[in-house]
């Protein structure tokens, strides 16, 4: 009996540890080490908080490549699979204020091309409200396309690397969302 519950503790405290080994906690959210896309083993790069006026947190974004780099124009331009994951961490942040906010950012993109249709299927896609804890999916399958999901239901697509790249720039680019973002995104 002893070495039955010896077994089974040994058991749990390596589950423990295989759990734990799995995910990585950024600024009080979890996220996944390893992502699934399109078939292909996609790893988490890096992480950080979007803040608004120092004090305010928006939201954690988090960035899943191929194999880990800290150089964005790389990130931006290749087009094989990866992904954006963005966990709502405030109430203040509405379906209207993402939506500006990407505006802002297709505006100021480095790189890719992006138009105003872009910005109204975001918005049909995104139509439902905001609430702290939803999960944005930006994912890209390589010579396809940009598959935005919500809290895991896919929503739609966005067609072309062009498209993709300048998505990318919103939060790698030369002038990106948030500098500090960029570089937590990019394993700094």
């Amino acid at each position: 009996m002893k070495t039955f519950k010896a077994l089974l503790l040994a058991g749990a405290f390596t589950f423990c540890i295989s759990s734990q080994a799995q995910t990585k906690n950024i600024e009080g959210i979890d996220f996944p080490e390893t992502i699934s896309m399109n078939g292909q083993q996609t790893v988490l790069n890096g992480g950080g908080l979007r803040t608004k006026l120092i004090f305010l947190d928006l939201y954690v974004g988090a960035l899943y490549v191929k194999s880990k780099t800290s150089e964005a124009k790389k990130v931006i331009m290749a087009d094989e699979e990866m992904g954006i994951r963005i966990e709502i961490a405030s109430k203040l942040v509405t379906q209207e204020r993402f939506i500006e906010a990407l505006e802002e950012g297709f505006a100021n993109a480095s790189a890719g091309k992006s138009n105003a249709n872009d910005i109204k299927k975001f918005k049909d896609f995104l139509k439902d409200e905001f609430k702290k804890g939803d999960v944005i999916s930006l994912n890209y399958h390589s010579g396809d396309a940009v598959y935005l999901s919500k809290n895991q239901k896919e929503l739609g697509t966005f067609k072309g690397l062009a498209f993709k790249q300048a998505l990318f720039s919103i939060w790698l680019g030369d002038v990106p969302a948030q500098e500090s973002l960029k570089d937590e995104m990019l394993g700094s």
